[in-house]
Parts: C-alpha cells; sequence; structure tokens
C-alpha cells in the first residue's frame, strides 16, 4: 500500500502536506504546471512505515471526537454512538471548542441517574462531553461481565452501604481504563495530552453530573450503577439491530451474521454469509431478545472459552446441544434452539455440524471489542489515497 501512495504521488510535480492545526484535518495541495488543488476531507495522522498498528483507542478517540474544551478533546454522547455502532464518523468536522458558558449549560441540562433509560445517549445526542478516560470505561461496560464491577465495586465499598462517592467512583474508573488501554509509544505525548487531563485541570463531564449530581455530592449506588450498564447495553444493541430490522421486529439470519462479522479479522465474510443463504434457506429471523441474549453471552466469552477449551481437552467434538449446554454452565444464559442453530451455520465453515474454538472463539474476540484490538496502518490511507484518486482522475 506504500508503495502504490508513492506511485501515486510520483505522478505529481510536487505535494506539499500542510497541518492545518485549527482545522485539524490533513490538507494536501498538489502542484502540478500551476495548477492547484486542495483536498480537505482526509483527517490528520501520523505516518511511521515501522509503524504496523497504532494505538487502536486513542485513535479511536480522536477520529470520532468532535469537541474541545481548554485544550482537552472530548466525545458527545452521538459521537460515542457512532464509535460502537459505525466504522468511520458519519460526517467529519473540525473539532469545536466549547466556551465556558456552554459547558455549564450541557451540564446543567444533564439529567440525574435514576432518570436513567436505554435512550439517554440518543437523547442527549450532541449535549454531552465525555472524556477519553469514560470512553474506555464505556467500552469495559459493554465488554466486560458485570460481575467485575460488582466485585470492584464492593471493594471501594468500605462500610457496605453498597454506595461509592465520585472520588472513589474516579479510582475506580482509572482501574479499569489502566486494564483496557494499551502502553503508548514513543511519539504520543503530545496526542496523549490532548486526551488525558492533569488531576488539577480536571472538569465535571456529562457522566460524573449524571452519576453525582451537579454538586458532586449525592453517592452512587450499585442498584443505580447496574441500570446505567444494562441500559448502556441495551441502547447500543438497539441502535445496531434497528440499522437493520427496519422497522420489523426481526432481522434476517444474513444481516445477522454481519453484525457478528463486523469489526472482526475475517477478511472476506463472503463464505460466512453464503453458508447462511445455503443452510437457512426458510428465514425465520433474529429477534432483539435472541440479539441481546447473544450479546450477552459474547461479554462472557472468557468463562465460555474455558468450558469450550474442556470438551476440546477430552476430545470430545462441540455440537449444538453441547454449545448450548455450555453457554448455560458457563454464563447461565438459555439461548434459543433457532439463535443456536443460526451461529453454527455462520461458523461452521467445514459443515462437520460440529464447532471448533478457532473457528468460533477466536473471531467473537475480535467483535467484542469492536475494532479496538489493532488499527491497520493501512487503514489510514483510505482518505489520502481516494483524495489522490479524484485529484488523478480529473487530470
Amino acid at each position: 500500500m506504500v508503495g502504490r501512495n508513492r506511485k501515486c504521488l510520483q505522478k505529481f510535480a510536487e505535494v506539499q502536506v500542510l497541518v492545518v492545526n485549527s482545522q485539524s484535518t490533513l490538507a494536501i495541495t498538489a502542484k502540478r504546471t500551476g495548477t492547484e488543488q486542495l483536498c480537505e476531507e482526509a483527517p490528520l495522522f501520523d505516518f511511521d512505515e515501522s509503524d504496523v498498528y497504532m494505538s487502536s483507542h486513542e485513535h479511536r478517540f480522536r477520529l470520532f471526537s468532535s469537541v474541545e474544551y481548554e485544550g482537552q478533546l472530548y466525545m458527545t454522547p452521538q459521537n460515542f454512538i457512532e464509535s460502537v455502532t459505525m466504522s468511520e464518523p458519519r460526517v467529519r468536522k473540525p473539532w469545536r471548542s466549547l466556551t465556558k458558558q456552554e459547558l455549564e449549560k450541557i451540564l446543567s441540562d444533564t439529567p440525574p441517574v435514576w432518570k436513567g433509560t436505554s435512550k439517554l445517549f440518543r437523547n442527549l445526542r450532541e449535549r454531552g462531553i465525555i472524556a477519553y478516560t469514560e470512553y474506555l470505561f464505556l467500552l469495559c461496560i459493554l465488554t466486560k461481565p458485570h460481575a467485575g464491577f460488582k466485585i470492584a465495586f464492593n471493594m471501594f465499598d468500605a462500610d457496605g452501604n453498597q454506595m461509592v462517592d465520585k472520588r472513589e467512583f474516579l479510582v475506580l474508573q482509572e482501574i479499569f481504563r489502566k486494564k483496557n488501554e494499551k502502553k503508548g509509544r514513543k511519539g504520543d505525548a503530545e496526542k496523549s495530552a490532548q486526551l488525558r487531563a492533569d488531576e488539577n485541570m480536571m472538569i465535571d463531564t456529562t457522566l460524573l453530573v449524571h452519576f453525582f449530581g451537579k454538586k458532586g455530592k449525592a453517592e452512587l449506588t450499585f442498584d443505580d450503577f447496574y441500570r446505567f450498564m444494562d441500559n448502556l447495553q441495551t441502547e447500543m444493541l438497539e441502535i445496531e439491530f434497528l440499522t437493520y430490522s427496519k422497522g420489523m421486529t426481526t432481522i434476517s439470519e444474513e444481516d445477522f451474521a454481519r453484525i457478528l462479522l463486523r469489526y472482526t479479522n475475517v477478511e472476506d465474510i463472503r463464505s460466512y454469509l453464503e453458508n447462511v443463504r445455503q443452510c437457512i434457506p426458510d428465514e425465520k429471523g433474529i429477534t432483539f431478545e435472541e440479539f441481546r441474549s447473544f450479546f450477552q453471552f459474547l461479554n462472557n466469552l472468557e468463562d465460555f472459552a474455558i468450558a469450550m477449551q474442556m470438551y476440546n481437552f477430552a476430545c470430545r467434538s462441540i455440537g449444538q446441544d453441547e454449545f448450548a449446554r455450555a453457554v448455560y454452565v458457563a454464563t447461565g444464559l438459555k439461548l434459543t434452539r433457532h439463535l443456536v442453530n443460526t451461529i453454527f451455520k455462520i461458523f461452521d465453515v467445514d459443515h462437520d455440524d460440529q464447532l471448533s474454538y478457532k473457528e468460533f472463539v477466536g473471531i467473537m474476540k475480535d467483535r467484542l471489542h469492536r475494532g479496538g484490538r489493532g488499527y491497520k496502518a493501512v487503514e489510514r490511507f483510505t482518505s489520502f489515497r481516494s483524495c489522490l484518486k479524484k485529484e488523478l482522475a480529473g487530470r
């Protein structure tokens, strides 16, 4: 890919790359025979040929964030929704600087935790700010079993009253952030400074006001926090489901396969989709409850993987009955027969009606992280390459 871009660049007499800091975009001015053309759509990326992967969480946060306050970048609730349900932002805009008055208005309109619903983020849309640390924490909520949060919550609940205050919550959030974040590489310091505020510069965010009130004096009960976690997972799943259901009560088995294979390391999903078409010719559909139960199971994938490996160690094949039993033993969830059959028809690539660890668990670990495991350097050329193609096509 690097070679192709170099060949494209050789077609120009001179290429100047201008970093437009105020817009946070990459402006490419291609000069040829005195004619200039400006391409403004490519996002600003640092490129180092020695890097195969860049810090995926930081990259994704910078890509989807749209507001800035006192030098720190923030996502809006709408930005967060897009970051976990879309591969790229719906619309790329320059970061918008918030004034103190605008921030105060946003926070004053934030509902308390006891008014939380599974439409909280959709209702807030652009009227909220989410810090990078909170972004990582929310990703943990979407991808980790709730039991881990219960244990951590209890560790900070010294008096056993099932409550934590704002200071304790910030420590709890930091623990999950460190668990979810890879170490930064050299050269990331300047960009990281835009994402992590100094302790003395930390401001209240939508999440903190939602949990602890406008004065920060309220305490958060585990019941309220659990309801927030459940609502967040439900909201993100509803958004994905509704994208494909188009107002109906079910999505097709083929669309279910498409959703599962997003953000995975599967390069060509056509064979998987063909499996579904051939093996499930009569579409029955996947309900939202089935859809939700599958992703609840996926959050407990590590426990299920242990159960699945035990079958392998015992040299026992894993058919549909064994799969359903392993899910129930590991997670307590009962998946419907139709859902289990659909999973097998998607992932049983050798058509032996058995499922191997490699066929299912390896792929689903990537899906669980929603694209956060690695960001290939080649992807950084997408907008740049399309920009060059437009330039060349016009010559």
